[in-house]
C-alpha cells in the first residue's frame, strides 16, 4: 500500500527467519521508512540493529535489574562509541562462545528418505551424545524433518506414544541409543493461573515442608498440605487459593478481580502467621528466584530448583507468577531448568524449536552453557535454529 505518514510497531519481525530473509525484510522495512513512514521494531537479530537509523538500548537485565534507559541515539556507525553490552556484542568484542567436542561421535540418528512437505528425499544423520543445529532457509522443512517425522517416530518407538502419523519417510534408525524423548517448545507451562515456576519445577512441596516444621506452624497442628495453594486445608476457599475470582459477564469477556475474603492473600491468616526469617508463604511466592534462593539458602533442598531456574537466566521470575503470565522463551526454558533440576531418566533425545527467539546476546550464552550441560550428562540436543 502507498501509506504516508503511518507509524508501524513490530514485535522481533525476524522470528523463524533465515539470515537471507532478514536481509530482505531490512530491505522492506527501508522501503517503508523512504516513504515517510516511522518504523518502530522490538528485535535482537543484528542485523537488523545494525540497519536501524536510532537505537534504543534497555536493560542491563531482566525483571528487577532491567527497565533502565541505556542508550538512546543514532544506529549504524554511531554504534562503535555506544558503550552497552549489547553494543559490545554488535562490534564483535563480545562472543557466544562454546568449548567443541573434539572426539568423533560413536552413533547416530539417521533419518531416512524423508519426503514430507517441503522435503525432497532427504537422508539426514544426527550425533548421538552432541549439539547438533538443523538450520535452512525459512519454509526449507526443517520443522517438517524434527517435529513431523523425528519426534513422532521417537514418541511411538520409546514411549508407546502416537497422537499423529510421522510424516513420510522411508525409516527412523539410531533411537535404541534412548531412553526417551522431550520435545522442548514455546507452549505455555500451564493454561490457568494455578501454574507457576515453584510448581512446575516441583520445588513447592520443599517450600511448604520449610514452612510446616516452623514452631509456629507445629504449635497450630499446621501440615505441609495447608501451604498449598492447590488443595482445601489453609487456602482461601472463597477463591480455592487463585487470590483471583471470576466474575461472569455473560455477553462479555469474563473478569478476574481479587477476592473480597482474603484480599488476594491466598491462605487463611493462621497460615499467613507461620514466618521463615520474617516472611510468609505468600510472600515467598512473591520472590523472584534470585531473592528466595539468598533468603532460603539454608534451605538446599528448596533451593537446588531456584539455582536452575537463575542458570537458563530467569533468576527475576517471581515464584509464584501465573504461567499464562509468562513468555513463549521463558516457557521454554522453564522446561529446560526442570529436565537439567532433575536427576535424569537415561540417555535422552532433546528437540528445540527455535529456543533463542526473543533472546539477547548474553541470555543466548547461558542457554548454549545449559544445552552443554545436557550433552556433558550424555544427551543428546537437536536444536532447528
Amino acid at each position: 500500500a502507498n501509506l504516508a505518514d503511518t507509524l508501524y510497531v513490530l514485535d522481533e519481525p525476524t522470528v523463524g527467519l533465515h539470515a537471507r530473509d532478514s536481509d530482505r525484510l531490512a530491505e522492506l522495512l527501508g522501503e517503508l521508512a523512504a516513504r515517510g513512514n516511522t518504523l518502530v521494531v522490538v528485535e535482537h537479530e543484528p542485523l537488523l540493529m545494525r540497519a536501524a537509523d536510532h537505537l534504543v538500548d534497555l536493560g542491563p537485565g531482566a525483571g528487577e535489574h532491567g527497565g533502565r534507559l541505556l542508550y538512546s541515539g543514532p544506529g549504524g556507525d554511531a554504534i562503535a562509541r555506544v558503550d552497552t553490552d549489547t553494543a559490545r556484542y554488535l562490534r564483535g568484542e563480545k562472543r557466544v562462545a562454546r568449548r567443541r567436542i573434539e572426539t568423533q561421535p560413536a552413533a547416530f540418528v539417521t533419518v531416512e528418505g524423508a519426503t514430507q512437505h517441503n522435503l525432497r528425499d532427504v537422508t539426514a544423520r544426527f550425533p548421538v551424545g552432541r549439539l547438533t543445529s538443523v538450520t535452512g532457509g525459512s519454509g526449507s522443512g526443517k520443522s517438517s524433518l524434527i517435529e513431523d517425522i523425528l519426534h513422532r517416530v521417537a514418541r511411538r518407538d520409546l514411549e508407546g506414544i502416537e497422537e499423529e502419523p510421522a510424516g513420510t519417510h522411508r525409516a527412523v534408525t539410531g533411537l535404541g541409543a534412548f531412553r526417551r524423548v522431550v520435545m522442548v517448545d514455546q507452549s505455555p507451562i500451564g493454561r490457568t493461573p494455578r501454574s507457576c515456576p515453584v510448581t512446575y519445577l516441583g520445588a513447592y512441596a520443599a517450600l511448604r515442608e520449610v514452612y510446616a516444621r516452623q514452631p509456629a506452624a507445629l504449635a497450630a497442628g499446621l501440615k505441609d498440605g495447608a501451604f498449598s495453594f492447590n488443595t482445601a486445608g489453609g487456602r482461601c476457599e472463597t477463591c480455592e487459593g487463585a487470590c483471583w475470582v471470576t466474575v461472569e459477564m455473560y455477553f462479555l469477556a469474563d473478569l478476574l478481580v481479587p477476592c473480597d475474603l482474603c484480599g488476594g492473600a491466598r491462605f487463611r491468616p493462621e497460615v499467613l502467621e507461620v514466618r521463615y526469617r520474617g516472611v510468609h508463604v505468600r510472600e515467598a511466592l512473591d520472590m523472584t528466584a534470585d531473592q528466595a534462593f539468598e533468603h532460603f539458602g539454608r534451605e538446599p533442598r528448596f533451593t537446588r530448583a531456584l539455582q536452575t531456574m537463575r542458570r537458563v537466566g530467569l533468576g527475576y521470575l517471581k515464584l509464584g507468577q501465573p504461567a499464562t503470565q509468562l513468555s513463549g522463551g521463558e516457557a521454554q526454558r522453564l522446561k529446560i531448568a526442570r529436565e537439567l533440576s532433575g536427576k535424569g531418566a537415561g540417555p535422552t533425545l532433546y528437540l528445540l524449536d527455535e529456543p533463542t527467539v526473543g533472546l539477547h546476546y548474553a541470555d543466548v550464552q547461558r542457554l548454549l552453557d545449559v544445552l552443554d550441560d545436557l550433552v556433558q550428562r550424555g544427551d543428546t540436543v537437536i536444536v532447528v535454529e
